[in-house]
């Protein structure tokens, strides 16, 4: 039995570390293991400047923390001094802690594009000063920010007053939760739709916040997104693109960027940055602000947005939505127009030649002359579907077209086929289904004459089943240890892999590819692109020939329900080469797609596992009359089976309508599972997954904290002589009281989670105070025993009279009161280190309010509102009771049997309501903690006598010796 107990810790120790090292590889898969950064940086040609705007001093007393400033370089800075602007206006917001000087990448390359077309067109770019407010963890100020950006749109309009060609709207882009708050504009009672007519947000999270850690946050959340459906049809003339930078940013999750799909209108786009035409990359939280391939496209997109008799962005929401598509999602390698020629002349001395083959390659070097290649399609209608064609010449021009003259082999007029085209890397392609052109004759390939340009251009007919292939992916419990193969030996120029059974954001898979050569000669790049069908998040990898190549493969977007549509693998490949598609469930990165999904939800699980722990400690308590450790405690009562059937039985009871009717007659919120599982963010097995991460992570920040309380403690033993805590026998005395209220004051004046700082470091001292003092007692007790046996022994060798063996028997009578008394110390000290445990998590979770208000406190000193102000006040009040109470008033108390029960339903309750909201973990802490007082609270010191306390000092042992 003694074995099997020591064992018990060490396996224990074993599988908790297994655990904590799963988390640690997802953390590593998500923060390090991703695409290189393929983004050029964007210098400026000239040194920025930034020209503040006098705000309205109503304006400027109301927000004084807020500022507005005008881009400028250069000439271009200095013309603008006066403020006499022409150009159109452009509103930059800067998103978390993020700066104004952020717009200088936009508004350098825009001046640049304005300077190509002479100043026919420019922008005048503005950015928000918001102070670097952290308003991603705090919720407080964003009310705020929203209503000075409402104050800067109407002093921006004011500028252009009197103007030949004045705006009335504005254009925003907002990174971050920049973004956030200019789709708030629409949620104030007196902003007018009409003042923005154009929003691009960079890596915003619309759909919820990355930590709900305030109210605040969270109710501006569903205050925004709530506005957005209902009053879907008010945000008709608004266009709203929105980009995600993709898995190189773990800040903002791509999926959290998606808009949400409204079927009223069609004026919302979502996509990533890796599936953008000619950007093609992923990007971090900070570069996609800077990513030159990104802002060439937005500002490619600006100038495409300008209406000529207006000089201002098209009042078109349709041809808005076109030039966003044609720059963000499908690029036909064309210069944008808005209503292309139907019919095109084919006009040109060059020569034509008919080309009856099926598969047709042309290389284009110095050719002087000319040329049409018609391809007739009658002739092929019978035996094939498609017509692919490729041309490596990336410029604008045109050079695809169909004919309708069945009757010639020249065609003087035809419709071009370049719209249809599509821009990769390294060629354009286009792809027609010869059923959907049925009045076409033939295609026309134009090859102009060229000089110093070397290029290729590729035909081929081919039926869609013969490259079209699936490939099963491989279970989610394989491990890695199968794969599905696939061999393609055709000659053919494009393959569609069609990925079978990959729709869940948890699968994750490696797939390689190896390319296989007859010759040696040299070949255009393979392009490979994994096309998820129902959102824009493709990635595109451009490769050698012959090479072998990795993907990863994974989603940032569940499939949608009654959609059949399956990802697809395109591989853009060379004639003669040989392809071998291997696929792999990754461990790894199934790791990391919960860590990206979920991470925000692990601090509700580790509290849950420490409630639990907290709960078994006051039962061990309660039957034995002492207080377990907490890992031994932690293994003992820390299972998932006891808070995660009731669960998973109210989230399938919630798919009744009578269940749900009495559900929502008692006011109860809905279970935050369920909305995940809306949001397709939510599998079977993840809530499982997460209590174990949960567990592990619990289990070894007690193991730290303790540690580090033995660190403190023998630096305290080396440095101090420990002395005894002197407690009276009153639990409320004048000096606590005066202590709370000063507390209870600064929490209501400045800022509660300061004062919740305040007493979690009073408590931590006082906890190492009680570690040293009962490590000096305790080798101070075992000094006694020795000196009490060494009497004893020459007692009985010399039989020294009674006054000896009465001194003996006094010391060790007195060696037995302290040795009782120490052993309550230490029951008081496991019990306060799982306090502090939890209240550790809970003074981390309330930390950004309190950064908020020091980086603010020159501004105001008190923080208005607070999300912590009245938590603040119970916890100072909870805190100085549980550190001047003690364990034999808790075995005595009445209340202890009910308060060992509460942990169990809080903890449900945690995990059913927190995960989506961390805050809510703070009110069940309180919950739980005034629930059990004073019967369940426990002292930081030893037991209370009338005489404070009851085990000697270091020096009156010394005197009694």
């Amino acid at each position: 039995m003694g074995r099997a107990g020591r064992r018990l810790p060490a396996l224990a120790a074993v599988f908790y570390g297994a655990l904590a090292a799963l988390v640690l590889l997802g953390v590593r898969d998500v923060l390090f293991l991703y695409e290189e950064n393929r983004c050029s940086m964007t210098y400026m040609y000239e040194y920025p400047e930034y020209l503040k705007i006098k705000l309205p001093k109503k304006t400027a007393r109301r927000y004084p923390a807020y500022e507005l400033y005008l881009y400028g370089e250069g000439n271009y800075a200095e013309e603008n001094k006066n403020l006499l602007l022409t150009g159109i206006p452009v509103l930059f917001l800067p998103g978390n802690a993020g700066s104004y000087k952020q717009v200088r990448s936009l508004g350098s390359i825009a001046l640049r594009k304005a300077e190509d077309v002479d100043f026919k067109y420019h922008f005048n770019f503005f950015s928000v000063n918001f102070n670097e407010e952290l308003v991603a963890l705090y919720g407080g100020s964003l009310q705020r920010q929203t209503k000075f950006v409402h104050e800067c749109i109407k002093v921006i309009l004011k500028l252009y007053r009197d103007r030949e060609f004045a705006p009335t709207s504005v254009a925003i882009v907002g990174h971050s939760m920049g973004g956030l708050v200019a789709r708030a504009l629409l949620t104030l009672k007196n902003f007018k739709p009409g003042l923005i007519n154009l929003l691009i947000t960079q890596a915003t999270p619309h759909v919820a916040p990355v930590m709900p850690l305030d109210k605040y946050l969270t109710d501006f959340y569903t205050a925004v997104n709530n506005h957005w459906i209902l009053k879907a049809q008010d945000l008709r003339n608004l266009t709203t693109l929105s980009v995600a930078g993709g898995f190189r940013d773990y800040q903002v999750r791509s999926g959290l960027a998606f808009l949400p799909r409204l079927s009223q209108h069609d004026s919302a786009l979502s996509v990533v940055s890796s599936a953008v035409p000619r950007a093609w990359a992923s990007t971090d939280h900070l570069s996609i602000v800077w990513c030159k391939e990104l802002i060439l496209a937005t500002i490619r997109a600006f100038f495409d947005l300008i209406d000529e008799n207006t000089r201002q962005i098209t009042e078109d929401p349709k041809k808005r939505m076109s030039v966003l598509h044609h720059h963000f999602v499908r690029h036909p390698a064309k210069t944008f127009e808005e209503n292309p020629e139907d019919f095109t002349e084919l006009t040109g001395a060059f020569m034509w030649i008919p080309v009856k083959a099926s598969k047709w390659t042309y290389s284009v070097y110095n050719d002087s002359d000319g040329k049409y290649f018609t391809f007739p399609l009658a002739s092929h209608r019978k035996s094939y579907s498609h017509v692919y064609c490729e041309n490596s010449m990336l410029d604008t021009s045109s050079w695809i077209y169909g004919c309708m003259n069945s009757n010639s082999s020249t065609c003087l007029e035809a419709t071009d086929l370049s719209w249809r085209a599509e821009l990769l890397p390294t060629t354009k392609v286009v792809i027609l289904k010869l059923q959907d052109y049925t009045s076409l004759s033939h295609i026309v390939i134009q090859v102009p004459p060229t000089v110093g340009n070397k290029y290729t251009l590729d035909c081929e007919f081919f039926k869609q089943d013969s490259r079209t292939v699936q490939l099963p992916v491989t279970h989610l419990f394989s491990f890695g240890l199968s794969s599905s193969k696939i061999l393609l030996n055709s000659t053919g120029l494009l393959y569609n892999v069609q990925l079978q059974h990959f729709n869940r954001i948890y699968q994750a898979f490696k797939i390689y590819i190896e390319s296989h050569c007859q010759s040696l000669k040299e070949r255009k790049p393979s392009v490979y692109r994994l096309h998820v069908p129902w959102s824009h998040e493709d990635s595109i990898i451009v490769a050698k020939v012959p090479s072998f190549t990795e993907i990863s493969a994974k989603l940032h977007i569940a499939q949608p329900q009654n959609d059949g549509r399956v990802p697809e693998l395109n591989i853009y490949s060379s004639s003669d080469c040989q392809y071998e598609v291997i696929l792999k469930t990754s461990v790894l990165q199934v790791l990391g797609q919960i860590i990206r999904f979920h991470a925000g939800a692990l601090p509700v699980y580790v509290v849950s596992n420490i409630f639990l722990t907290y709960g078994g400690q006051l039962s061990t308590l309660m039957s034995t009359g002492q207080c377990s450790d907490f890992p031994l405690e932690l293994v003992r009562t820390a299972k998932p089976y006891k808070v995660e059937p009731l669960i998973s039985i109210v989230v399938f009871l919630q798919g009744f309508n009578w269940f749900r009717e009495i559900w929502e007659s008692l006011s109860l919120p809905e279970v935050d599972a369920a909305v995940l599982s809306s949001q397709d963010a939510w599998f079977p097995l993840v809530s499982l997954i997460l209590f174990l991460f949960g567990t592990g992570i619990a289990y070894w920040s007690g193991v730290f904290f303790s540690t580090s309380l033995r660190l403190f403690s023998s630096l305290w033993l080396t440095l101090i002589r420990p002395t005894v805590l002197q407690k009276d026998n009153k639990l409320i005395t004048p000096r606590r009281l005066c202590g709370v209220l000063s507390l209870a004051l600064v929490s209501w004046t400045t800022c509660g989670a300061f004062a919740v700082f305040i007493i979690y470091l009073q408590y931590l001292f006082k906890v190492i105070k009680l570690h040293v003092n009962v490590r000096a007692e305790q080798n101070m007790l075992n000094g006694d025993s020795d000196c009490s046996k060494e009497t004893s022994q020459n007692s009985s060798i010399y039989t020294v009279k009674n006054q000896s063996s009465t001194d003996s028997t006094i010391k060790a009578t007195q060696s037995l009161s302290n040795s009782t008394t120490i052993a309550e110390a230490v029951n008081s000290l496991k019990m306060h280190v799982t306090i502090l445990n939890l209240f550790t998590w809970i003074v981390l979770l309330n930390l950004p309010s309190l950064i908020y208000w020091l980086k603010n406190l020159r501004y105001s000193v008190r923080l208005d509102p607070d999300p912590c102000r009245s938590t603040a006040i119970i916890l100072v009040c909870i805190l100085e009771i549980l550190m001047n109470s003690s364990t034999s008033e808790v075995k005595s108390s009445k209340l202890l049997k009910i308060a060992a029960k509460v942990p169990l339903p809080l903890s449900v309750a945690m995990l059913a309501f927190g995960r989506m909201h961390l805050y809510k973990i703070v009110c069940s802490s309180l919950q739980h903690v005034e629930g059990g007082t004073p019967g369940s609270i426990y002292s930081i010191g030893c037991e209370r006598t009338g005489k404070g306390c009851s085990f000697p000092t270091r020096r009156k042992m010394e005197t009694s010796r």
